[in-house]
């Protein structure tokens, strides 16, 4: 099958006018490209913990493109026209948002707080306020808002479902896209885009064992996913 577009994590494959699948790479990178490597299994883990939560998030009333689990490393979705935004949610200060502050890692905000970032690899995504989001026309102001909405409303969910699973959420990116005038959540939720820590250790299972050679990323890769999936 002829692809339509690969990425650093996955490719997409056009499957008619309505629907793609999308295919699971091994392939990680951090740093905006700068850092490579593989994650034997990543490609699996992403897919099923994707397709899990997008069922999950579906159940709630959370509208998705997710459509159907093709194999271990494909899913079906629905087309959607991809808003150029990143839209970040923090519940704790981590990553480039503490180094941005000046603040501890694990530092709890006393609320949580949505970012969004331009998707624009040659630029290094970089963070964008709502008022250039509109002014450049990027996303209809009422879209934008459901995007807010949704954004929030999925952390709730998240948060909870995870916090049952002994792993805490400290913060995730999220992409949404557009189909008939409707917002639909987009991309994949998997350790790739999110930060968990265990609530035993502290320990990160997610894609920061891989950016911090930290070791072990196979294995936290995995253990998420057979929380996520409740072995």
């Amino acid at each position: 099958m002829e692809k339509l577009y690969e990425g650093k994590a996955k490719v997409l494959y056009p499957e008619g006018e309505d629907t793609l699948r999308v295919y699971f790479k091994d392939e990680a990178t951090a740093f905006n490209a700068q850092k490579r490597g593989i994650i034997p299994g990543k490609g699996v883990v992403n897919n099923k913990v994707s397709a899990a939560l997008f069922r999950l998030l579906e159940e709630r009333g959370v509208k998705t493109h997710f459509v159907e689990e093709l194999s271990e490393r494909e899913m079906r979705v629905k087309r959607v026209r991809i808003l150029p935004l990143e839209v970040i949610l923090r519940y704790k200060a981590a990553g480039s948002f503490a180094k941005r502050y000046g603040l501890k890692e694990g530092t709890p905000l006393k609320a949580p707080l949505v970012e969004f970032s331009l998707k624009n690899d040659a630029l290094g995504d970089p963070l964008i306020c709502e008022d250039a989001v509109l002014a450049l026309g990027l996303a209809r102001p009422e879209a934008l808002e459901a995007v807010k909405a949704t954004t929030l409303r999925v952390g709730e969910i998240l948060k909870a479902f995870f916090a049952e699973r002994g792993l805490e959420l400290v913060d995730f990116k999220l992409e949404f896209g557009e189909r008939e005038g409707e917002i639909l959540l987009a991309d994949e939720i998997s350790p790739d885009t999110m930060r968990l820590w265990d609530m035993a250790t502290g320990e990160p299972m997610d894609k920061d064992r891989f950016r911090k050679d930290l070791g072990g990323v196979e294995a936290a890769y995995q253990e998420v996913l057979r929380r996520v999936l409740g072995g």
